[in-house]
């Protein structure tokens, strides 16, 4: 048989009538050539990744070795006090948070229990009854004219706004 494939093998080469007889490569030689393949890129990733990690950490300082002043470049404050003491225009009323704060009081603590849960808390009025142990409906109706309350009394007490 492995005369069979040599004269195969020279039948197929080009050229003069010279026969250049390559030996076959057996199946378990061929797989060790991959594996080994494998291997070396296996390893030359490996080094890489080192290479790449050792690069990074050469670059990057611990917190505890950066200087006052450079710890004061790593972060901001956002100062957010409120600038404007004349409120906001609305419906040309002048809205202010002492405005808004009175006639929050103006409220029984119950109606200003229940505008904090639905505006700030943002529960809904199913929410708000189950917490309670009172209807839905009584809860929408009950926050209904707490706003009612609150938009009588702003609209009595802010002042026009200065054209």
């Amino acid at each position: 048989m492995k005369e069979e494939n040599i004269t195969h093998l020279c039948s197929i080469a080009k050229g003069d009538d010279a026969c250049m007889i390559t030996p076959n490569r057996t199946e378990w030689e061929i797989r060790c050539a991959f594996n080994a393949f494998c291997k070396r890129v296996l390893k030359h990733s490996a080094i890489d990744i080192y290479n790449q990690r050792r690069l990074q950490q050469s670059k990057e300082m611990s917190f505890s070795d950066l200087t006052p002043y450079e710890e004061k470049q790593l972060h901001s404050l956002d100062d957010y006090t409120v600038t404007d003491a004349h409120g906001f225009q609305y419906a040309n009323k002048r809205i202010t948070s002492e405005l808004l704060t009175e006639a929050m009081g103006t409220l029984s603590q119950e109606k200003r229990h229940l505008i904090l849960l639905y505006y700030f808390l943002r529960l809904s009025d199913q929410e708000i009854s189950q917490k309670l142990n009172v209807p839905r409906s009584t809860i929408q109706y009950r926050r209904s004219s707490a706003l009612e309350r609150l938009k009588y009394f702003l609209e009595e007490h802010a002042d026009e706004w200065d054209k």
